[in-house]
């Protein structure tokens, strides 16, 4: 069933949102969904930096070593978790100033459907070429925004009008956050926690 909903986003967006609406599955399916989407983005940046390297345009290949790698992997695992957790208590806590009464359930179903096509862009990392990461980055953002635009209306049960300002307001609050979890990489980095690069 969360492999329907993924290709249904894909395929006939505004057809799922009303499906994942009209079934309203428990949080721990929500949940579910975000757990197996996170892994994405996080087994295959363990792969490529552990397996392929990252080439930046310098003469050696940049790879780190296996625990550094796993370290960061499994904090950008728990990062992104906690990005969408974020980003649906933000949506839900918005929410009666647009009208809307949702359930958190409602609000985790849309941030954790809204952010699958940004974390499966996670597979273009196998291929670590930067402008081929930025490109795929870049429309994986696009679509989740796409997503969110549409999904809102749908499953906050607000006129698209309303849900237009909602949607831009969670953009908003999106950005915010993706700064601080930015901020908050930097500064574990500077306590001594950063990436370890092989030699």
């Amino acid at each position: 069933m969360i492999l329907n909903h993924i290709w249904g986003l894909y395929a006939h967006p505004k057809d799922e949102w009303h499906t994942i609406d009209h079934h309203h599955e428990s949080l721990n399916y929500s949940l579910t969904h975000l757990a197996f989407i996170a892994l994405i983005p996080a087994v295959c940046t363990f792969i490529s930096a552990t397996l392929i390297g990252w080439d930046f345009g310098t003469s050696n290949t940049i790879m780190l070593t296996t625990q550094s790698a796993l370290f960061m992997s499994v904090g950008m695992y728990f990062t992104l978790i906690g990005g969408v957790f974020a980003l649906a208590y933000l949506t839900f806590w918005m929410a009666k100033t647009f009208g809307a009464s949702p359930s958190f359930t409602q609000s985790m179903e849309l941030a954790a459907y809204t952010a699958t096509p940004l974390f499966m862009t996670g597979l273009a990392v196998l291929y670590p070429e930067p402008v081929f990461l930025m490109l795929v980055g870049l429309a994986g953002l696009s679509y989740s925004v796409y997503l969110l635009y549409s999904g809102v209306p749908i499953i906050m049960h607000i006129p698209e009008e309303r849900g237009f300002i909602y949607a831009s307001s969670v953009v908003t609050c999106g950005l915010v956050l993706l700064v601080c979890i930015m901020v908050g990489s930097v500064i574990v980095w500077s306590w001594g926690l950063g990436p370890i690069y092989t030699q």
